[in-house]
């Protein structure tokens, strides 16, 4: 591995447990931490264009519904606008987390979510890393996606490191799926941004998810949210947390 390529696609370890994380952090600690405020339009939130990406927006726009696919757009917002405000000498190419956002429910998908085993994390990151390597990308980026996508839902890992990449879409989907630190950003940023990707009651279709996947797949991997020997019948801990996201309640 190219060790240009770790700072590149995101590699760089850093603490995986945001309170580390954050300890002391001199704009994004305390309880009233500084808020990104950028516009949508400003170069600090440009989507990547690359032949890549469209080719991925493609194919993933295909399979994915309305609101996980918006869903996945304000996670590039949320985590890029974190990533600028609070912590700017994380250097990685943008193209490999927007190409994590795009992909990471991929596995939530009617195509995939009951017709594996896997856990959807596990399976959307595999068909994620498939097809950049079938469309001529390099192996350090296909892999670093397919990292950050397995890892995205290790809220409960307290201990170790683990990719800037992975931690930025780590950060920004508990924003949008619980509301948790959402004080980073700006509400002007937050409500500029699902104006440009609505919510479309994701917090339910997101809860109905984790239901459905429960059901399918007790072993899975979003059975860590929940008690143990969690089965059918029990209320999800998980998808109460989402049902109760009070800070973007008033946007569904």
């Amino acid at each position: 591995m190219s060790s240009d390529n770790v700072t590149k696609y995101g590699y760089t370890p850093v603490p995986r447990d945001p309170n580390v994380l954050f300890e002391n952090h001199p704009t994004g600690g305390g309880a009233n931490p500084a808020q990104a405020a950028y516009s949508l339009d400003s170069s600090e939130l440009k989507f990547p264009d690359t032949e890549l990406v469209k080719k991925a927006k493609a194919f993933v726009k295909a399979k994915l519904n309305e609101p996980t696919w918006n869903h996945s757009h304000r996670v590039y917002i949320y985590g890029t606008a974190v990533v600028r405000k609070h912590f700017p000498t994380w250097n990685y190419d943008n193209e490999s987390y927007y190409l994590s956002c795009l992909f990471h429910d991929i596995g939530t998908a009617d195509d995939y979510l009951s017709t594996t085993k896997m856990s959807f994390e596990f399976k959307g990151a595999i068909i994620a890393r498939e097809f950049l390597l079938k469309e001529g990308a390099e192996e350090d980026l296909a892999d670093a996606v397919c990292e950050a996508i397995i890892r995205h839902q290790d809220i409960f890992v307290t201990g170790g490191n683990i990719t800037t990449v992975g931690q930025v879409i780590q950060l920004a989907t508990i924003i949008d799926n619980v509301g948790l630190r959402a004080n980073l950003i700006a509400p002007s940023l937050i409500e500029a941004t699902i104006a440009a990707f609505p919510r479309i009651k994701w917090s339910s279709c997101f809860s109905s998810v984790i239901y459905k996947e429960l059901t399918l797949k007790p072993w899975c991997h979003t059975s860590t949210f929940e008690v143990p020997n969690w089965v059918e019948g029990i209320p999800s801990n998980f998808a109460t947390d989402v049902e109760k996201n009070t800070l973007m309640k008033k946007f569904e």
